[in-house]
């Protein structure tokens, strides 16, 4: 399918705000663009077009890509309870009180089913698909049961983009550390890396932008500068998204941040998405 997957080095990188910034991008070349996240742990839902729970990411990026939001855009909502508990939405249902273990042995198979029918779904209704990871690539305790990461990217076979905060320190050995613990396949999957929340004067890490692209032998597809008044709800933090100035679009004011600090055509080719955009 036509596609781009975004994941991180980690949970809280920006993930799901680069993905909006995408879906905004894409919609703005007149490109039928679709958000997908096969699986969010999430306290905060809103609902798609059929009244079905969704994470409020995935109803953001709809909102972004300016299409409804469907129950296919995030198949399986969890949220967690403080004794190691899940319950959530699976593909529209209810899902039954279930612990955490549990849940990954009686529904993996369940799971990258519901998986693959809602990517098979919004392939037929749309021309390009901004998809979601979560957490990390390399949890290596839950790889075996992977259905949020590099799974939902070969399932989809998508290019994948890596990005990783630079504000929280240790932007190297995040990114080295990923590349290090992914497969080879799975590494040659990674097309482009995203510095996300940079500080500072972005001259001042030219060298920083060589020494990662000649160890990875990838490009970096930007540096993005920490930007505090975006003013759209992340995805697990309790903060509504505020009210834009009159004769501002918030999602336009971000995708323009974001395409400013990155190199879109490159992206683009990556995605093999100059002619559609043309």
């Amino acid at each position: 399918m036509k596609g781009i997957m975004v994941m991180g080095t980690a949970s809280d990188v920006g993930k799901s705000l680069v993905c909006t910034a995408l879906c905004r991008l894409f919609a703005n070349e007149g490109i039928r663009v679709a958000p997908f996240k096969s699986q969010n742990l999430s306290p905060y839902c809103e609902h798609a077009v059929d009244g079905t729970p969704i994470s409020r990411a995935q109803f953001i990026q709809a909102q972004a890509a300016r299409v409804e939001p469907t129950t296919d855009m995030n198949p399986i909502i969890l949220q967690p309870g403080e004794d190691g508990t899940l319950t959530g939405t699976f593909c529209g249902t209810p899902l039954e009180l279930v612990s955490g273990m549990a849940y990954r042995d009686a529904y993996y198979e369940l799971a990258i089913e519901a998986i693959e029918l809602s990517l098979h779904s919004l392939e037929k209704s749309f021309e390009f698909v901004v998809i979601e990871g979560a957490g990390s690539p390399v949890e290596m305790n839950l790889r075996d049961r992977d259905i949020v990461n590099m799974r939902v990217a070969e399932l989809a076979d998508v290019p994948v983009v890596l990005v990783a905060d630079i504000d929280r320190g240790g932007v190297f050995a995040s990114i080295v550390g990923t590349f290090e613990l992914l497969q080879p396949s799975e590494r040659s999957r990674v097309k482009g890396i995203i510095i996300n929340k940079f500080k500072g004067d972005l001259a001042g890490f030219e060298e920083g932008v060589e020494f990662i692209e000649s160890y990875t032998d990838i490009p970096v597809l930007g540096v993005l500068p920490y930007k505090e008044d975006h003013g759209i709800a992340e995805e697990d933090a309790d903060r509504l998204q505020t009210q834009a100035p009159s004769g501002i679009d918030l999602y336009d004011a971000w995708a323009e941040h974001v395409h400013t600090h990155m190199y879109w055509g490159l992206l683009k080719r990556i995605c093999d998405m100059e002619e559609a955009s043309r």
